[in-house]
């Protein structure tokens, strides 16, 4: 009788490697681990955004995207940046600032927002690069350097509130068009007019505030600047440019255009996808539009 053979067992097939998957709710992109920062922390709103799913919602993309593009992509710094900005305005309320009313004798003519379009206004909300907004801070207007510039805190909300109602005008809460590393139209022009400020140079109220402003602005509005222009600049430039230097990153310095002779300012603009720009500002500024007082807004005073 032949034997019956029992075939030998098979070896056992070695494991195909595990590929580990994210789960539903792990970050999977930078902008995603931002959301997740932004998630974790109690304060839900920047620039009157308030934070949802960067996945479906633009204007959440767009603050993000913005905290990344101020650090190059670095996502640690840009996390912590993000935190730091959350922090602050858990503690300051910006958007409490604006509804309040500031010193008509310290704070008087001093700070403007204005804002153009090519051709009508709703248009910009699916094309932003036909609206430009400005920020004007005309310091040639203070009156009294210890009563603008003696109480620090006293200035430094009413220039966050100047700065809120620029923002406000970029529409971030209900933008459609997302940005990205190259592309981020969501931006202010800022024009500083320290015409017949030489006086302020040695004012130790004045670097205080300068040097608070930038430290603050650096931190809270990370990619928010198109240009910056210094007019009529006397020589407190040179302390303010070594201030700059030590908060601002060198990218945004590269925005910076000191000038000393502001109606030329107009000049500037050509690039503008608003039509005749430079020709919309004040004639103060070489244009032929009405006057910052007549055209442009600020923070309430009383």
């Amino acid at each position: 009788m032949a034997e019956t053979q029992t075939p030998a067992p098979e070896a056992p097939k070695p494991e195909a490697p595990k590929v580990e998957t994210p789960k539903p709710d792990e970050p999977t992109t930078p902008i995603q681990e931002l959301w997740a920062t932004a998630k974790a922390h109690s304060h839900p709103e920047v620039w009157g955004v308030t934070l949802a799913d960067p996945a479906t919602h633009v204007p959440s993309q767009i603050v993000l995207q913005k905290y990344l593009n101020a650090n190059d992509g670095d996502i640690v710094k840009a996390k912590d940046q993000l935190t730091k900005t959350l922090d602050w305005r858990a503690k300051l309320q910006p958007l409490e600032l604006i509804k309040k009313s500031y010193s008509k004798t310290k704070f008087e003519g001093l700070g403007y927002v204005t804002k153009y379009f090519a051709g009508e206004e709703k248009a910009a909300e699916e094309n932003p690069e036909t609206r430009e907004v400005f920020t004007w801070n005309i310091y040639g207007g203070v009156k009294s350097i210890d009563e603008t510039f003696g109480n620090l805190e006293e200035f430094i909300n009413w220039r966050v509130a100047l700065m809120e109602l620029a923002v406000q005008e970029l529409s971030l809460s209900t933008a459609t068009k997302p940005i990205t590393a190259d592309y981020d139209p969501y931006k202010i022009f800022q024009v500083h007019d320290y015409k017949s400020i030489s006086f302020l140079r040695q004012s130790p109220q004045v670097k205080a505030a300068s040097t608070e402003t930038i430290r603050v602005f650096a931190t809270a509005y990370p990619e928010l600047l198109k240009e910056k222009f210094f007019i009529n600049v006397p020589a407190i430039m040179g302390f303010m440019y070594g201030v700059m230097k030590l908060f601002v990153a060198p990218k945004t310095i590269k925005k910076f255009h000191p000038m000393s002779n502001g109606g030329n300012l107009a000049r500037e603009f050509g690039d503008s996808k608003v039509p005749g720009l430079g020709e919309k500002l004040p004639t103060e500024y070489g244009g032929k539009g009405a006057d910052l007082k007549a055209e442009g807004k600020g923070p309430s005073i009383e």
